[in-house]
C-alpha cells in the first residue's frame, strides 16, 4: 500500500469537502507552471497512485489574450510548450485550454466523473474568487496546495503581518524543516483509452505555433532556461549580490523574476541551490532575505488583505497622512498616457518607462522610485496607485504578482514600511527622488546605456 508523503501532504489543505469520483485526479495548472519541483502536481500524482487513477493536467488561457497576445502571454505560451513535452514523456495527459476555468471545470469534472480537483495557491483576488464559485458548483473535493512558498502561506502566519520583521522570526523557526528536497516524480497510472474526454486541445495545440515564432524582449522561457539562468546567477553573481544589487548599471540581480512569476522556476528549488552553493555569505544572506521573507510577505500581504491594490489596504498611519495632504500643490501633474509614453520634465523617469516598456522589466531599486514619483506627478494617492499598477502589469513580464501589488503599495502607501519626516504630498510616506539615485549610482550612464539599448524606439 501506498504511505502518504508527509512533506506533500502538510503543503495541501482541503478548501471544499465533497464525494470522490470515479474519474481522474484533475491538477488545474495556474500559477506553477513547471512538471518537475512542483508540490501541487506531487500532490495530485501521489492521489492518483493511491486510488490507481488517471492523472490529467488542465491549464486555462483566456481567449482575448490569445487573440491579442500581451508579451506575458507569449512568454507563458512558449514555456508551456516544454512543459507539454515533459508531461507527455511521463505519460500525462496536459491540456491547455481557451476559456476560464469557472466556466469549464464544473463542466469537465462532471463528464470525466472526476475523483477530486487539486489546484495550486494564489492569494489573488481572482482565484480565491474562482475558487470560492468552483466550490458553490463541485460535488468533489477541492484540495489547495502552495507551490510557490516554501512555507505555505497560511501555516506561516494566520493574519495580515505588519512588516517585514513581525513575519521573519516566523519563517525562520519554520524554514529548516520545510525548506526539504522534493521527492521524485513517479510515472502515474497509464491514460486509459477506453476514457472518453469530453473537450479536445486539438485546436488550441495546432495555435500554439505562431506564438513560439514570437519575441520575448531578450528572455527566453521554459523551466530549462529557468534552470539554466539560475545555476549561472548562483556561480557568477551570487558572491557580489549584495554589493551590486542596488546599481542598475552593474547586472546585479538573478534575472529570474520572470520565470519566478510564471512558476517555471520553483523558489524552493532555487532556495535549495542558493543554501547549498560556496557563495559568500553575504550574498546568500541577502538574496535568501529577499526570496524567502520578502516573497512570503508578499503573499501573506494580498492573502490577508483584499483591498491588497486600493488606498484601502494602506495602513491607517499611511491613510491619514495622504488623505491630510490632498490639497497639496503639485508642481507637475501627468495623465496616464503622458506617463506612458514617458513624456515627463524627469531623464531619470522617462528612461525608467522606457526601459520598461522596451525591456519589459525594471530594475528593483528603480521600481520604487519609479512609483514614488507617480505618487508626486498624479491628482490622488488613489490616481497614483491605479497607474502604477496599471502600467506595471501592462508592461513588465512579471506583471499581476503579489510581488508587484505589494512593492507599488510599499512605494505609494508605505505598507510594510514605517512614517518617515513628513513632507509635501508624500506625507509620512517615504521619499525618493533623482537626486538620491545619483548618490546610489552613476544616472548619467544609466540613461544612455538604455538610450543605446533601445535607440530605435527612443528616436521614434
Amino acid at each position: 500500500m501506498i504511505q502518504k508523503n508527509r512533506d506533500i501532504v502538510r503543503r495541501a489543505r482541503e478548501v471544499k469537502p465533497g464525494r470522490r469520483g470515479k474519474g481522474p485526479v484533475i491538477y488545474w495548472m495556474d500559477r506553477d507552471q513547471r512538471i518537475t519541483d512542483n508540490w501541487a502536481l506531487l500532490y495530485a500524482q501521489q492521489e492518483a497512485l493511491i486510488r490507481d487513477v488517471e492523472l490529467l493536467i488542465i491549464l486555462f488561457i483566456d481567449k482575448q489574450q490569445l487573440t491579442s497576445p500581451s508579451i506575458q502571454t507569449v512568454f507563458q505560451l512558449q514555456g508551456l510548450a516544454e512543459l507539454a513535452s515533459s508531461a507527455e514523456a511521463l505519460n500525462i495527459r496536459f491540456f491547455i485550454l481557451p476559456g476560464s476555468a469557472e466556466r469549464e471545470l464544473p463542466r469537465i469534472c462532471k463528464a470525466l466523473d472526476a475523483h477530486l480537483l487539486v489546484c495550486d495557491f494564489s492569494p489573488l483576488r481572482r482565484k480565491r474568487q474562482t475558487l470560492h464559485e468552483l466550490g458553490k458548483t463541485l460535488t468533489i473535493p477541492i484540495i489547495e496546495v502552495d507551490a510557490h512558498n516554501i512555507v505555505p502561506a497560511w501555516v506561516v502566519s494566520e493574519k495580515k503581518e505588519y512588516a517585514a520583521y513581525t513575519l521573519r522570526p516566523k519563517v525562520h523557526r519554520l524554514l529548516e524543516d520545510y525548506l526539504t528536497d522534493f521527492p521524485k516524480l513517479e510515472n502515474p497510472p497509464q491514460p486509459r483509452e477506453e476514457l472518453a474526454h469530453p473537450f479536445s486541445n486539438k485546436e488550441i495545440t495546432h495555435n500554439l505555433a505562431p506564438y513560439l515564432q514570437m519575441g520575448c524582449g531578450g528572455f527566453k522561457p521554459g523551466q530549462t532556461e529557468a534552470e539554466k539562468r539560475m545555476h549561472h546567477f548562483i556561480t557568477n553573481g551570487l558572491d557580489h549580490y549584495e554589493q551590486r544589487r542596488n546599481n542598475p548599471n552593474l547586472a546585479g540581480q538573478s534575472e529570474l523574476s520572470s520565470y519566478l512569476h510564471f512558476g517555471q522556476l520553483s523558489p524552493q528549488r532555487l532556495a535549495l541551490e542558493v543554501s547549498r552553493s560556496h557563495a559568500h555569505q553575504s550574498g546568500k544572506e541577502t538574496f535568501l532575505e529577499e526570496l524567502v521573507v520578502r516573497r512570503e510577505l508578499s503573499d501573506n500581504f494580498c492573502l490577508y488583505e483584499q483591498g491588497y491594490d486600493t488606498f484601502q489596504g494602506f495602513h491607517p498611519w499611511a491613510q491619514k497622512s495622504l488623505a491630510e495632504h490632498r490639497g497639496d500643490r503639485r508642481d507637475h501633474t501627468y495623465t496616464l498616457s503622458q506617463l506612458e509614453n514617458g513624456e515627463t520634465h524627469e531623464a531619470l523617469w522617462n528612461t525608467c518607462q522606457l526601459d520598461l516598456v522596451c525591456g519589459h522589466k525594471l530594475h528593483g531599486y528603480l521600481r520604487m522610485y519609479w512609483a514614488k514619483k507617480i505618487l508626486e506627478w498624479t491628482a490622488s494617492p488613489e490616481e497614483a496607485l491605479e497607474y502604477a499598477i496599471v502600467l506595471n502589469d501592462r508592461y513588465s513580464i512579471d506583471g499581476t504578482d503579489p510581488n508587484g501589488y505589494t512593492g507599488i503599495a510599499w512605494s505609494i502607501g508605505g505598507i510594510h514600511d514605517r512614517a518617515w519626516p513628513e513632507r509635501p504630498v508624500y506625507g509620512k510616506i517615504r521619499y525618493m527622488n533623482e537626486r538620491g539615485c545619483r548618490r546610489k549610482f552613476d544616472v548619467d550612464s544609466y540613461i544612455k546605456s538604455v538610450e543605446k539599448k533601445y535607440a530605435e524606439k527612443f528616436s521614434s
